[in-house]
């Protein structure tokens, strides 16, 4: 994969670039691909849902609202995203059982951590534009992360 800077370089303003200063919890630092939405708020069922299916290489963004109050993925759920495939997980809110995350090959990218974990009703939207940090992501558009960030085909 091309580094995000390089990246950045060669396409400029064809590209958004997510100021949202995120941190790397995953096992794999670099990764790529289409872009699949949850929109969700202290609940993770959708998360779980999607991730338990065919990933291809997706990348799953999900807008937790930057609510700090419970993770909105674990090591279980990133265990199911590795098994089905997925690049990877951005994640607008937090995570619990780093350590786990930081073993397995896939990318995560959340705000934080919190050991609380959330409610499982499945309530919110899948596969719909969503935005946060002044970018918008949109299902089917490519999504690029490494160590200096994120961009995202406009």
């Amino acid at each position: 994969m091309t580094s995000t800077a390089d990246l950045y370089d060669e396409r400029g303003e064809a590209l958004a670039s997510l100021p949202l200063q995120l941190l790397n919890l995953g096992g794999r630092a670099a990764f790529e691909g289409p872009i699949r939405t949850v929109r969700c708020f202290e609940d993770n069922g959708l998360v779980k849902s999607i991730l338990a299916t065919p990933g291809n290489g997706t990348v799953l963004v999900v807008d937790g609202a930057g609510s700090p109050n419970s993770a909105l993925m674990g090591d279980m759920i990133a265990a199911s995203a590795v098994a089905n495939g997925w690049a990877g997980v951005v994640i607008n809110g937090p995570v619990r059982d780093r350590a786990a995350l930081a073993e397995l090959d896939l990318g995560v990218k959340a705000l934080g951590s919190n050991p609380r974990k959330s409610s499982k009703d499945g309530v919110g939207e899948v596969d719909i534009p969503v935005e946060f940090g002044g970018v918008s992501f949109v299902p089917g558009k490519r999504l690029y992360s490494d160590e200096d960030g994120i961009l995202v085909e406009r």
